[in-house]
């Protein structure tokens, strides 16, 4: 292998190898398109952030069919978020890493209100987020997959 060659496959090889290049990947961090378990559309992009190991998620922009609010508010929620508007809601809280996921959330369903349990993990090399929302046991709840955006 001829010097040039010899020292660009070494600069690729320290890239991949840096743990900057696999960070999107690590943590649950960026924009994830939520799909719909039921019928497999997308219903809304959400917004991950990290702020002293704890996550949050904001949901940025809803996808509406043409014959439905383009603006929806959370009209079945209490409190503050009572027909606060869907975009800029703030609808996972508290997840802390716990091995290979994060546990100990609490997730927000716009569309009937509740609060329920929550946990994530990463999946696909962190293009795919398994997202569960429960009550009392994660055994007992559903669970949707996101895919990464950015």
């Amino acid at each position: 292998m001829s010097a040039p060659w010899r020292v660009a496959g070494l600069a690729l090889i320290a890239t991949l190898l840096s743990p900057a290049a696999w960070a999107d990947e690590a943590s649950p961090a960026g924009l994830w398109k939520n799909i719909d378990d039921a019928t497999g559309k997308p219903r809304a992009l959400v917004r991950i952030t990290e702020s002293n190991g704890v996550l949050q998620g904001k949901i940025e922009k809803v996808f509406t069919a043409p014959t439905e609010n383009p603006n929806p508010k959370c009209e079945k929620c209490d409190g503050a978020n009572k027909d606060a508007p869907v975009v800029g809601l703030l609808i996972l809280s508290g997840l802390k890493k716990d091995g290979d996921a994060y546990t100990g959330g609490r997730i927000l369903d716009p569309d009937n209100g509740q609060v329920y349990r929550s946990q994530v993990h990463l999946s696909a090399g962190g293009k795919k987020l398994d997202v569960r929302g429960y009550i009392g046991v994660p055994m007992l709840g559903r669970t949707q997959t996101w895919v990464r955006e950015d």
